[in-house]
């Protein structure tokens, strides 16, 4: 599926200026659906546990809305992706900083339940591997969001058949079996359930 290259979620002036009103829950329901896997994903990779990471997402969110008010958007100056990057580095580092020194092989209960976090595999926060690590949760983000949204309007079925063939990798043949249609029709779902998430990939793109 093609992609662009720089910002694959890049946020409108248009969005940004409805975010200014506090009241428009439906805007901001929108902007809290489609960043806050990003957020989380992002936080956990660079060693937090999921009640940090959820911590961060909360605490970026409302970190967002307080100043939203006097944000201006000029992408000359940056883009919102680097500032909202920016807005969860900070929550990200307040966390570690929470913690205290570090003590090497210190794991918690939390850490166990997502895999314990070593200092190797640790991003540090406040240099370029976050940068790079955000690039990847962004795009990743994207293409899942664009793929919930298919999959709630698609029939069940159809969907279903994508889902095997694509993301779960069944040959076409096994697929074809399973659903007691010819192989033909499995290439032809893929195709059509494919084009709707590059439809909604593009829809994300004009609103977010």
């Amino acid at each position: 599926m093609a992609e662009p290259k720089d910002e694959l979620i890049p946020t409108r002036a248009t969005l940004i200026q409805r975010l200014k009103d506090w009241q428009d829950q439906s805007s901001w329901q929108d902007f809290f659906d489609t960043y806050w896997k990003l957020i989380y994903g992002t936080a956990i990779k660079s060693g937090l546990t999921a009640t940090e990471a959820q911590d961060v997402v909360q605490e970026t969110m409302i970190s967002v809305a307080k100043h939203m008010p006097a944000f201006k958007y000029d992408p000359a100056i940056g883009s919102f992706k680097t500032w909202l990057l920016n807005m969860t580095r900070w929550r990200i580092t307040d966390q570690l900083r929470k913690r205290g020194p570090f003590v090497a092989g210190h794991s918690t209960a939390d850490d166990t339940a997502i895999g314990t976090r070593t200092v190797d595999n640790m991003v540090d926060p406040t240099g370029r591997d976050l940068d790079a690590l955000w690039d990847a949760e962004w795009e990743k983000n994207l293409l899942d969001a664009a793929m919930a949204k298919v999959k709630r309007r698609l029939d069940p079925r159809k969907y279903q058949i994508f889902d095997l063939y694509v993301n779960k990798e069944w040959p076409p043949e096994r697929v074809a079996a399973t659903f007691g249609i010819s192989v033909d029709q499995v290439y032809l779902a893929k195709h059509r359930t494919t084009e709707l998430i590059k439809e909604e990939v593009k829809k994300l793109e004009e609103k977010m």
